[in-house]
């Protein structure tokens, strides 16, 4: 499928709208390409001070691992060099994407510092509040933009709907295999409480690293720094508690930290309940 090319060199710019007129934020190594914040190849051997090069050719060998957490996208970038302008293959990553290239990179200060960075920065991308120019609605292009991304909305909430029937399905029968059981947790799914890992483990019936290693495992939870990921905050499984520690080498640091919602209760016990024997071996 074509795709445009879209520069990600000059991160830093003014914010400026694309072809449908969508609000495309920046910052200075994070991005918004075709409605989902990335960054690039090239800001990540920036910022860790590695070659390009060696970068794109990481993503290559792991592209199975990183598409895991959906497609990767190339594209070819023009840049300057001393002999003149050239060209180069790029690679742009989401959240996940990104976060996974960095383990397979060598754990210096640098890249943990860029790790805290880049994460921070896609918080913040992902509750920016969009601009949106009233007096587009002027333009019948505008118009008919935004009716086609209400329509592919409703597609997609009907979709969820569908998937949530399903899952609850599922818990029907599980009611009726255990119902003292799953009355406690019909309960828990709809409340607005939170609970720790620590308290969804005792509830689930395991102890708190192994649910946290399983939590990993299901790519709920981040490799390195257990923060919650995107996709179940979006599903509503999980939330980010935000907090803040002195570091001694950083300073103030902002830490997020997984928090499960009733909804994601039910569901990880579900997942719990049916997962294969040796998933986690020897977790603790």
């Amino acid at each position: 499928m074509h795709m445009q090319t879209q520069s990600v060199q000059a991160l830093s710019r003014p914010a400026p709208q694309n072809a449908n007129h969508d609000f495309v934020a920046r910052t200075e190594i994070v991005t918004v390409f075709e409605g989902e914040a990335v960054t690039s190849t090239v800001t990540v051997a920036r910022e860790t001070d590695n070659e390009h090069a060696s970068v794109i050719a990481l993503v290559r060998k792991y592209q199975a691992d990183f598409s895991e957490f959906g497609g990767v996208r190339f594209q070819i970038e023009p840049f300057e060099t001393a002999g003149g302008a050239q060209s180069r293959e790029i690679a742009l990553l989401n959240e996940q994407q990104a976060t996974l290239l960095l383990t397979y990179m060598r754990n210096t200060p640098v890249v943990r510092e860029f790790k805290k960075r880049l994460v921070k920065e896609f918080w913040r991308m992902a509750h920016a509040k969009p601009a949106f120019d009233i007096a587009s609605l002027n333009d019948p292009k505008v118009l008919l933009a935004l009716l086609t991304d209400n329509v592919r909305k409703v597609v997609t909430l009907e979709a969820d709907n569908t998937e949530l029937s399903l899952e609850n399905q599922v818990l029907e029968q599980k009611v009726c295999a255990d119902a003292p059981k799953v009355e406690f947790f019909d309960a828990v799914t709809v409340t607005h409480e939170t609970y720790s890992v620590a308290e969804a483990a005792k509830l689930i019936g395991t102890g708190q690293n192994r649910l946290m290693a399983f939590m990993r495992q299901r790519r709920w939870v981040t490799i390195h720094k257990n923060e919650p990921m995107q996709a179940p905050i979006e599903r509503g499984y999980l939330t980010a508690k935000l907090g803040t520690f002195d570091h001694p080498e950083n300073g103030k640091t902002i830490v997020a930290t997984a928090r499960v919602t009733g909804k994601g209760l039910t569901k990880l016990r579900a997942m719990w309940a049916s997962r294969d024997s040796d998933l986690l071996g020897g977790a603790a």
